[in-house]
């Protein structure tokens, strides 16, 4: 067991036991546990024990959580951990664990209760003192150092499954460091099940495949409420078994082979992590990630994802054919009785901690213009287009590409085991995050001219010098 107290708020001195059931905090009556707080939602936070680790879960809630000071959607917890929601703060303490409590801040006048504007954030009852500023810094480089070193670890149990393919890996990493969804397109053959499958192992997460099928339905994959019998009352109730989505890492292996209902499920969890079953919502554990593949060379009988939905996917990876050495070694070691031992090297709470540490990758202005200018420049009516653009492009990317380039910058810093981002690390991250995401017009498409090329064209001519050798 563990219990939640409150330190500030309308509640505070008072203290909730958690079972391992978990309990659900808001302001309706459906939540477990009610406060009087109006920034609080109906049912805004859950804390849980899963796996043997506390969990505490944003519920979509309207004003968000924060934990330590920092927004989060999903949380490992530990003894200490400062948790605010709305005008609401609270201590979580762990069971056997050493009890780090915080301070309520001093009574103030209601003048001076909430923070003026440009100051702290709706919702505080009173200014945070600061952090001092070199610890977070020196835990981040230590984390970024054991990164960087499991990081080349990981690379290499991959090898001894997967051949090949080094660029492909990198860049499922970033987009899984990155909290951010991946499709993967590539021929039969290529071994994309297989990396993925891998990569959950080495990760040390949950995974589970859906193949993608025309006859799947929703309720397949998020889950669906089975009506029982109480043998104890004789009552029937639901009960609601979950679906395959109810993993960490979900592979929806040829995605554009199921109908667009299948597929509209599928992609609400991956932005809300949450599935809606009836009136009721699920939280999906956390990390989250969706890995789709695509097979580009069978069209009949598929229903190819929408623009829009495609947007929702961070990278389009493109998954191509090994080279001849590559393709001896694979046909050797498939056929051998090589077998590979690959040992977990982080876990979950190891992930969102990394997740959570690439937000704090400082970036600077000429790397936010740099990638602003290039999601920008894709776009055939912004007068910053040039005239191949105009031509060849019909739609551009939106500002969601800029911060996924932005972000996936941080996360190829943090891989490579540096704290800052640059130009060149967006660079590195352009293809996979905007190929998808520029679509060509009919006389680029007579001509054989592909988002890859234009989005090449672009680099070039805006990268600064000094990624020319990147």
């Amino acid at each position: 067991m563990a219990k939640i107290v409150f330190r500030a708020g309308a509640h505070a001195g008072q203290e909730v036991t958690v079972l391992e059931s978990g309990i659900t905090l808001g302001r309706g009556t459906r939540a477990t546990v009610m406060i009087a707080d109006r920034l609080v939602s109906g049912e805004h936070l859950t804390v849980r024990l899963q796996d043997g680790q506390w969990w505490a879960y944003d519920m979509n809630s309207s004003n968000g959580t924060r934990v330590n000071g920092e927004d989060t959607k999903a949380v490992a917890l530990r003894g200490g951990e400062a948790i605010e929601i709305g005008e609401t703060r609270l201590e979580f303490v762990a069971d056997g664990e050493a009890r780090v409590a915080f301070q309520s801040p001093p009574r103030q006048p209601p003048s001076e209760r909430h923070a003026p504007a440009g100051g702290a954030g709706r919702g505080t009852v009173a200014a945070r003192p600061a952090a001092p500023a070199a610890a977070p810094a020196a835990d981040d480089l230590q984390l970024i150092r054991e990164v960087h070193e499991a990081h080349l670890r990981m690379k290499a149990q991959l090898g001894r499954v997967i051949v090949g393919q080094s660029r492909v890996i990198d860049e499922v990493l970033m987009a899984v460091f990155s909290r951010g969804h991946a499709l993967l397109v590539g021929v039969p053959g290529l071994a994309k099940t297989l990396l993925i499958s891998t990569l959950s192992h080495v990760l040390d997460l949950t995974f589970k495949r859906i193949q993608f099928t025309p006859d799947l339905m929703p309720s397949d994959i998020t889950g669906t409420d089975v009506l029982e019998e109480d043998r104890t009352t004789g009552k029937r109730v639901f009960r609601f078994v979950r679906g395959p989505l109810f993993s960490n890492m979900v592979l929806a292996d040829e995605i554009n082979r199921t109908p667009p209902k299948t597929q509209a499920a599928l992609l609400e969890a991956m932005q809300e992590h949450h599935v809606t079953v009836g009136d009721e919502t699920y939280p999906l554990p956390a990390p989250f990630f969706v890995l789709a593949t695509q097979n580009p060379i069978e069209q009949e009988g598929t229903y190819p994802l929408p623009e829009a939905q495609l947007d929702r996917f961070m990278f389009n990876i493109i998954v191509d054919y090994p080279s001849p050495d590559e393709e001896s070694q694979i046909i050797r070691q498939v056929t051998g009785l090589q077998d590979a031992n690959l040992e977990a090297l982080l876990d979950a709470a190891q992930v969102l901690r990394l997740q959570q540490m690439i937000r704090r990758v400082p970036v600077a202005d000429h790397v936010i213009e740099f990638a602003r200018d290039l999601a920008r420049a894709t776009r055939p009516k912004q007068p910053e287009a040039p005239d191949f653009v105009r031509e060849m492009v019909s739609w551009g990317a939106g500002p969601r590409a800029g911060i996924y380039l932005v972000t996936a910058a941080k996360a190829r810093a943090v891989l490579e085991g540096r704290y800052h981002a640059t130009t060149a690390d967006v660079v590195a991250a352009a293809l996979p995050v905007l190929r998808h995401r520029v679509i060509t017009t009919f006389n680029a498409e007579a001509a054989g001219v592909t988002s890859d090329q234009i989005v090449k064209q672009l680099v070039e001519r805006l990268r600064p010098a000094e990624t020319l050798n990147v």
